[in-house]
């Protein structure tokens, strides 16, 4: 691996993920900006550039193109598309605009010869992660959704804020889909190895789990978008691919047994997914997922040429 990453959209969302690959310590080597404003693409490529002097690593940083750049690829992050609006607007309504899009993006990365992972961030990320599986046509493990590896940064602060310890000793996961029906598997929850279930009152657990859900709704109608916590959550992901961590990351992923993706623990390494865990799951919390599940396949039968 060269170790270069490309980010497809600059709005945001993509030049926030670029500010934090550029600020943290990173093995990314060279960094390409992407966007249908050449302009725009250009100019956060110039202001990341100004930040090289005082980053903790130096990397080649510039706007380019599919025919230039997407060749020796090793990562594209897709962040191209409508975003949510004020107004409660869900990530589900972006899907007909958004799926097009990418279906242009990845025909012109296909006829540029990229053979690297797609690293999908752009809502509804699960169902945008299986179109780019399909579309692409490339094995599932290196077809990747940010999927609820923010959710569940959420749930954990919330948790390390309730219980005063940091927020790295909180092991809980948000799960399903990045959107209004996901939810918490309280039953594996734990700090310190101490159930989560056996310190918190239920109405507790109950008050965080909506917290966290409606975050980025209340983060949209304060100032319009979230891209700070997925930038930062982006850049971990993408260490732990280029460091080959194997570190355990709820992103999306495909489930072939119910021919969809959705977020959940998965092992993360150099070559993409490397496996999913066998998470236990109580009857209730197996229910709540296949609730999930269901409303991710029913957003994608809504695309012409996947509906039955």
């Amino acid at each position: 691996m060269a170790n270069k990453v490309m980010i497809i959209g600059t709005g945001n969302v993509g030049a926030s993920i670029g500010f934090s690959l550029v600020s943290q310590r990173t093995a990314v080597n060279e960094l390409v900006l992407i966007d249908l404003n050449q302009d725009d693409a250009e100019g956060e490529a110039m202001d990341l550039r100004d930040t090289l002097a005082v980053s903790p690593t130096y990397l080649k940083i510039s706007a380019g193109s599919y025919k230039k750049d997407a060749k020796d690829t090793d990562i594209v992050i897709f962040t191209a598309g409508a975003a949510q609006k004020k107004g409660g607007e869900t990530r589900m309504e972006l899907l007909a605009c958004n799926a097009k899009i990418l279906h242009s993006v990845i025909d012109q990365l296909l006829a540029a010869n990229f053979h690297g992972i797609f690293l999908i961030v752009t809502n509804p990320v699960d169902v945008m992660s299986y179109l780019a599986m399909q579309y692409s046509g490339f094995p599932s493990h290196k077809v990747i959704g940010s999927g609820t590896v923010l959710d569940s940064a959420r749930l954990r602060y919330h948790l390390a804020e309730k219980l005063k310890v940091s927020p790295k000793s909180v092991h809980a996961y948000q799960v399903g889909e990045h959107g209004d029906s996901e939810f918490t598997i309280w039953s594996s929850a734990n700090v310190g190895g101490q159930p989560v279930q056996k310190i918190l009152k239920k109405a507790d657990l109950s008050t965080i789990e909506e917290e966290t859900k409606t975050a980025a709704y209340k983060i949209i109608e304060r100032k319009g978008a979230t891209y700070y916590g997925i930038g930062a959550c982006v850049t971990s992901i993408v260490n732990c691919i280029f460091n080959d961590e194997c570190r355990v990351l709820p992103v999306s992923t495909y489930d072939a047994f119910s021919d969809t993706y959705f977020g959940f623990p998965v092992v993360v390494g150099r070559k993409g997914i490397i496996h999913r865990l066998d998470t236990e799951l109580t009857e209730a919390e197996s229910l709540k997922l296949q609730s999930s599940i269901n409303v991710i396949k029913k957003a994608i039968n809504t695309i012409p040429t996947f509906s039955s």
